[in-house]
């Protein structure tokens, strides 16, 4: 092997010498009391004991103050690690091209494009006239985020006209957007600003009405309206009354039909308008039927129908327009067992298909007019490909992106004709990056019911297996039908560089191995999701990968909940958790269905109110009310004041609770005070925070290893 360069041998020195957190939880003084409020929580005549319920009571100056000390507390503690923070943001910082341009999209008469400059937080969005070099700016982020310590872009669109752009901004993080229409040309003109927007904008085929939803008092998106720019007025399109479904707007890809979506977890219906046709009334694309998912595509005089009527793991079928009966679909394409279809891209003369097999996407190319079928080469087995953004119908040219855990996000361009690739841009790593350095390959852990549970990893390519293992952080989501793929991050390579060995656990619950896969880690099977995760870093030791004493975890929302169940179920196996925010009293949140997002959520969890056995099961495993007693993990926990999606007293409550219960507790809570589900919204600020995270797992670990050697 080659010898690791004298930059990263400075890196082990300097980590070499920190003081482990052992001591700084030691010298960080007290960590802040919640006052106990015994509050009595009474289901199917069973009792459970909330002492920090009160925690609930967001605007309470004494929720608050504890809150604001939890900060000071966690500056306290990670206070000696500023320098390695430091440090690690400067390595993130300096491998990031700061001033980049993305690869231009063609649309109509335009190229659109966003750039970003060094310096500031956020991209702009901007386009030029083809054949011409005049910049025009479509939404400049940074300036629409001026005063704002947090800023969002919920959805940018511009009108067929070709003169206007329309534009979502979040400036706190509870994802209520604020919509803007205005003229591209003159900037100050505004035609419309409306508050409490959800997202989705779609554009009648004049420019003259613009598309957008709104939510009811839970966040759910439930109506659909339009405003009419001639008369000023708006005018509620479509409501959906079932607290059951969420409601979401789309344009077909040929721009003749707005779509409304209505849809649970597990059901669908979609309603159409003509969008040449505004002021008709939607009409149903098929009635609803329990259980039936389905998205469509119109295509000439026909729609594409990508369903999971005859398939649980969905196909492709055909119907003619007008045609509003689920019946009369017809198979276009035979499915394949184990193959997920996920996603379509619909041409004059071919289809893409977006699908996901043994635990790997891919995109194949179907000829409409022929039905011949081709796969897009993939240069790595372990790897990850999508289909990119694609604008123009009568294109014979599909934009796609392709990344590894060694290859950064590249975009290419497919000649559907002559199957010829041509890579059109890849993220730029500055620095010393050579790929060769590294290797990512995939193993495969047997689960406590012999199930085979794929592991993607990537690590420094002179790492071999042995009998000590390496420091090992191993990452899992496992919800929602959500599929973790094993993409680049030029931020990990702060990890790798240190000798860290990187896993993605592809754990059931996910989407990585097809609806069933799914199916087996949700409602009654949810443990699967927490024992698979629990069974993938037992398999990296046993292969001497993992150092049994040297392991973190970490996970975010969902993935949060599944680091509260592997702290209270494996709290031995783990050195270091962090978990960013957590879903860890979900069945409290399950049980309330006042709560924001809660009876979305029964398809996924299982209603505890009615089903005394999913009562029982999400009791048993919900990590707020199984904290033991033994000593956990150093515990790193995340939220956000403003989280729409997990209540920022969740985690709150949860480290109350540990401090109360377990043996030595090593806990801090970091919460943003100012923001929402996703964290600081800037890049900077987004790379801090990283570094941050990163800083208090590698002291955590102690991972000063050895730099590697020639060989």
């Amino acid at each position: 092997m080659r010898p690791v360069s004298s930059t990263l041998i400075n890196f082990q020195l300097t980590l070499a010498v920190m003081t482990v957190l052992d001591h700084l939880f030691l010298n960080a003084g007290d960590p802040p009391r919640a006052e106990e409020i015994p509050e009595k929580l009474i289901h199917f005549q069973d009792q459970r004991v909330d002492e920090y319920y009160w925690l609930r009571e967001r605007e309470s100056p004494k929720v608050l103050e504890l809150l604001n000390k939890e900060n000071q507390y966690t500056k306290s503690v990670t206070a000696e690690l500023e320098s390695l923070e430091e440090q690690l943001f400067s390595e993130i910082k300096g491998r990031i091209k700061e001033t980049d341009l993305s690869a231009p999209v063609r649309k109509g008469s335009y190229i659109y494009f966003s750039k970003t400059e060094e310096g500031l937080q956020y991209p702009i969005h901007a386009r030029k006239r083809i054949g011409t070099e005049t910049e025009e700016i479509l939404v400049d982020e940074n300036e629409e985020a001026l005063g704002h310590s947090f800023f969002a872009l919920g959805g940018l669109s511009i009108s067929p006209s070709e003169d206007l752009v329309a534009y979502l901004t979040d400036l706190d993080g509870s994802e209520l957007y604020t919509l803007t229409v205005r003229s591209i040309s003159a900037p100050r003109d505004v035609k419309a600003r409306l508050e409490n927007c959800y997202y989705g904008l779609s554009w009648s085929l004049d420019s003259q009405t613009i598309f957008y939803t709104r939510t009811d008092s839970q966040m759910r998106p439930y109506q659909v309206w339009c405003l009419d720019f001639v008369t000023g007025e708006s005018r509620l399109v479509f409501q959906e009354d079932d607290d059951a479904y969420f409601v979401g707007i789309g344009t077909t890809k040929d721009d003749k039909y707005i779509v409304i979506e209505v849809g649970s977890k597990t059901t669908t219906q979609i309603f159409t308008i003509d969008a040449s046709f505004t002021k008709a009334e939607p009409k149903p694309f098929s009635k609803r039927v329990k259980d039936l998912e389905y998205s469509i595509e119109h295509w000439r005089e026909h729609f594409f129908v990508v369903t999971n009527r005859d398939n649980p793991d969905f196909g492709l079928m055909m119907v003619d327009e007008g045609v509003n009966d689920h019946t009369k679909w017809k198979p276009y394409l035979e499915t394949v067992d184990g193959v997920r279809l996920l996603d379509i891209e619909v041409f004059a003369d071919y289809l893409a298909l977006q699908e996901r097999y043994l635990a790997t996407a891919r995109l194949r190319i179907v000829d409409l007019r022929s039905k011949s079928i081709f796969e897009v080469q993939k240069s790595e087995e372990v790897s990850s490909i999508y289909i990119g953004e694609n604008e123009e119908f009568e294109s014979t040219i599909l934009r796609y992106e392709y990344s590894s855990m060694i290859t950064p996000r590249s975009v290419f361009e497919i000649d559907l004709e002559t199957k010829k690739s041509t890579l059109l841009k890849q993220s730029e790593v500055l620095g010393d990056f050579d790929s060769s350095r590294y290797a990512t390959f995939r193993i495969w852990a047997n689960s406590e019911d012999n199930t085979k549970i794929p592991i993607s990893v990537v690590c420094r390519a002179d790492l071999q297996p042995d009998g000590t293992g390496h420091p090992t952080l191993v990452y899992g989501y496992g919800s929602y039908e959500h599929s973790i793929d094993p993409t680049f991050s030029s931020l990990r390579l702060s990890l790798l560089d240190r000798g860290i060995v990187f896993a993605f656990a592809h754990i059931r619950g996910g989407g990585e191995m097809g609806r069933n896969w799914y199916l087996d880690g949700k409602l009654e099977n949810k443990k699967h999701t927490f024992t698979d995760f629990i069974d993938c870093t037992r398999t990296l030791i046993d292969l001497g990968w993992a150092d049994p004493d040297k392991i973190a975890a970490r996970g975010g929302s969902a993935g949060g909940m599944l680091m509260g169940a592997i702290a209270n179920m494996a709290p031995n196996l783990y050195k270091v958790i962090v978990a960013e925010v957590p879903f860890v009293d979900c069945l409290t949140t399950i049980l309330d269905p006042s709560l924001p997002l809660t009876t979305f959520e029964w398809e996924e969890w299982g209603n505890p109110i009615t089903d005394k056995a999913i009562y029982d099961v999400m009791k048993s495993y919900t990590p707020y009310d199984n904290v033991g007693e033994s000593q956990y993990p150093f515990l790193l926990v995340t939220a956000g004041l403003n989280d729409p999606r997990v209540s920022y007293w969740e985690p709150a409550k949860w480290v109350q609770r540990l401090r109360k219960k377990t043996a030595n507790p090593r806990v801090i809570l970091k919460i943003e005070m100012g923001s929402g589900h996703q964290g600081p919204s800037g890049r900077y600020d987004a790379w801090r925070d990283e570094a941050f995270v990163y800083a208090f797992l590698l002291t955590a670990l102690e991972s000063a290893q050895s730099p590697g050697s020639d060989s």
